[in-house]
């Protein structure tokens, strides 16, 4: 039986976390022609989120202005039900999609594609253009809802959908080619550590900029070698990671003051890819280092119904694994968002609907 109200986190406008109200009457959604209703299980967080909340994404006029995703062409709209990161079963379809299709579980494609091929120029997103999963009930289009076949649970799956798709259109910008060395800042993170385990699983060898207490974990989900950030000389650091070797490709998270020694350390004609800027999006930088060196810069967001596919191989076959370092009830949201904003884990942190807590979050609970 679906009922006919339900818990849900929801954003009601920019600001602080007391912008996000936990609220038990929000009407169940009904899925439209094309679509699926799911009953979540799970749902991952990532910054993105914390970025539109605070309305951190500036204009390009202005970048300290309070703008959300797409910078002044936005789709947001308050109350908004945030959460890309989905997983959960199919309790209902929309006309035009098989009956067949209730109880599978799914994990979802967070991409809304206002285009019919895998061009990002008018990309969306659930979460953000419409409701997300911070919530118990959510409709997705019944094509973005992936039946993945691996035995994980479904905290597990939910670490892999926004970061990991999000890495590897990263590293397709930047045309990533087996043997290549990767260098990958904010490693630790959802999208970094994510990073670390997709160029391994594309033959690539990637070498991590993180902290001192997480370079052990990062060391054994597949990093070469580990760069200490803000210990000593970046360039030097790396040249000696790699035993001197040249780094092809940067992977770039953090930005910040990091940025223009990032461009130092690529080889000529290396690449630069950036999909996240968490150390400082406004930065310094000497154009001579990229005309002299002929560099490329790519930015990077989401990605494409094509990567998407791909990262549902991976998953399946086991060439990336989830790092789920912590479950949160969604009644304890602020929690959870405060836990993640302090980066004191390795992987993603997820939350759980309570009605589902004890079959899916309390063995995985922070």
């Amino acid at each position: 039986m679906i009922p006919a109200t339900m818990q849900a986190v929801v954003l009601t406008g920019h600001g602080g976390l007391d912008r996000l109200e936990h609220r038990t009457d929000v009407p169940v959604p009904e899925p439209g022609p094309g679509e699926v209703l799911l009953e979540v299980s799970a749902c991952g967080m990532n910054n993105t989120d914390v970025w539109v909340r605070e309305g951190a994404y500036g204009l390009e006029e202005d970048p300290v202005a309070v703008s959300t995703w797409r910078r002044g062409r936005s789709t947001l709209q308050f109350p908004r039900i945030q959460g890309t990161d989905t997983v959960g079963r199919v309790v209902a379809v929309g006309a035009g999609v098989d009956e067949a299709r209730v109880d599978e579980r799914v994990m979802v494609d967070f991409s809304i594609y206002n285009r019919d091929d895998d061009s990002l120029a008018d990309i969306d997103y659930l979460g953000h253009g419409r409701d997300g999963g911070y919530a118990e009930y959510q409709v997705v289009p019944a094509d973005h809802a992936h039946v993945v076949r691996r035995d994980i649970d479904d905290a597990e799956l939910a670490t892999f959908s926004c970061a990991y798709l999000t890495g590897e259109h990263m590293l397709d910008r930047a045309r990533v080619a087996e043997g290549e060395r990767v260098l990958i800042t904010g490693a630790s993170g959802g999208v970094g550590s994510g990073l670390v385990q997709l160029c391994r699983a594309r033959g690539a060898i990637p070498y991590a900029v993180t902290s001192a207490g997480k370079a052990d974990a990062v060391r054994a989900i597949g990093a070469e070698g580990v760069v200490l950030r803000g210990e000593g000389d970046l360039v030097e650091a790396v040249a000696e990671a790699t035993g001197g070797a040249a780094i092809d490709v940067v992977a770039d998270l953090v930005a910040g003051d990091l940025f223009n020694d990032l461009l130092r350390v690529l080889r000529p004609e290396g690449r630069y890819t950036t999909a996240g800027a968490i150390g400082g999006p406004v930065v310094q930088l000497d154009l001579r280092t990229v005309y002299l060196k002929h560099l490329e810069l790519h930015g990077s967001s989401q990605g494409t119904r094509a990567a998407f596919r791909r990262l549902v191989g991976y998953i399946e076959s086991g060439a990336v694994r989830p790092l789920l370092a912590g479950t949160y009830r969604l009644s304890q949201f602020h929690d959870a968002q405060r836990a993640f904003m302090a980066k004191g884990f390795v992987g993603n942190l997820v939350v759980v609907p309570d009605a589902r807590w004890d079959e899916v979050g309390a063995h995985h609970a922070a």
